[in-house]
């Protein structure tokens, strides 16, 4: 059975349109035909998307300096949703180079398939460390250490609202024509973890992730002493909820091209929307973290040094390589401006050298 008519008998059973947060879970998540759940390249030329991490390895270099600055003697590190193992593997190696491995490298990943690239990924770079990297598939309790989290909130379940008569009602997917479709629900959307847009117009669509800020809550709870770094496309909200942004932040990824269809190649693309980095902080303040920083990635490399990475090599046809890969990092065109870096502390208090040039918290 396809996973279309899946969705579809969801529907019928449910005898009323789904939430599209239900829908984007099954599309993303059914245990055998869900996009991260099937065996298809994701990451990379190959997949869909290309992130950070397949860009350049100067990305997980800065990353490990920012994890080295905080990480003390027995302490560990947890990365979400680590894709093909690559940032993992930066990580490692940077810090090892700086002699400041961590006890040991967990990582949370419910897909057996990606379980088994990441694997993979980490015994070709750094067979040596492999002993070191422990997979999961659920929070530990009393984690100490850093948390890593590399475009893990876009990928989770949103809900998607539209503006109608004065209030916001859910998008709801249901069936017309024999097709799924968007329907609108009868009953105006409430909820208190969030705040809506109030002067936009009739018909102005957007995103609220409530799974998110569920997750925020839940790593609240998991962790002892421990830095969380949250590395993402988003804006805060203002930006957010910009009157101009009429039709939300939704968007699917298939072999490299965007559209904002997500009921077509029904598992077999990407299906993602923008963080409100507001939210994320009021959930996080609310559970008990501090805001240890918040920045656009491009400053955030910067102030970890991303350029002396380049200075140091000696190759010349490796320095040109490097240049141009920074640039896709740090460029507002590229990922520079588009990606933020959101950090979260709990008991841990350090000024972190990853917001030197720039802390934009106060815009939260």
């Amino acid at each position: 059975m396809s996973l279309n008519q899946i969705i579809k008998d969801t529907i019928i059973q449910n005898q009323s349109p789904i939430g599209f947060d239900e829908f984007m879970d099954l599309a993303l998540y059914h245990s055998h035909l869900g996009y991260y759940r099937s065996g298809s390249e994701k990451f990379g030329e190959k997949g869909d998307f290309i992130t950070a991490p397949e860009t350049s390895d100067l990305f997980g270099f800065c990353l490990a300096r920012q994890c080295a600055q905080v990480l003390k003697s027995g302490q560990s590190i947890l990365e979400f949703g680590a894709g093909s193992g690559v940032l993992a593997a930066q990580i490692l190696f940077e810090l090892g180079r700086l002699n400041c491995l961590p006890k040991y490298y967990y990582i949370l990943e419910l897909s057996a398939e990606l379980k088994r690239r990441q694997k993979q990924t980490i015994k070709k770079a750094l067979p040596e460390l492999l002993d070191r990297v422990i997979w999961l598939d659920q929070l530990p309790e009393g984690f100490c250490g850093v948390v890593v989290a590399n475009e893990v909130l876009d990928a989770m379940p949103a809900k998607r609202i539209i503006k109608k008569n004065d209030e916001f009602h859910e998008l709801c997917v249901g069936i017309k024509k024999d097709k799924l479709d968007w329907q609108v629900s009868d009953k105006p959307f409430k909820n208190k973890q969030v705040k809506l847009p109030k002067a936009v117009g009739k018909n102005y669509t957007t995103e609220v992730n409530l799974q998110a800020l569920a997750w925020i809550n839940s790593l609240y709870d998991a962790l002892d002493d421990a830095l969380v770094l949250l590395v993402d496309y988003g804006m805060h909200r203002g930006e957010y909820f910009h009157p101009q942004r009429f039709d939300g932040t939704l968007r699917c990824y298939y072999q490299h091209k965007s559209n904002e269809d997500p009921f077509v190649n029904i598992g077999e693309q990407d299906i993602t929307t923008s963080v409100n980095f507001s939210d994320i902080a009021d959930q996080a303040k609310a559970s008990g973290f501090k805001i240890a920083g918040y920045g656009t990635q491009a400053l955030f490399l910067i102030s970890l040094g991303i350029d002396e990475y380049l200075l140091e090599q000696k190759d010349d046809n490796r320095r040109v390589t490097l240049a141009q890969q920074l640039k896709q990092l740090v460029l507002p065109s590229a990922m520079g401006e588009s990606f933020k870096v959101l950090a979260l502390s709990k008991t841990s208090h350090i000024k972190l050298n990853g917001f030197k040039e720039q802390d934009l918290s106060d815009k939260l």
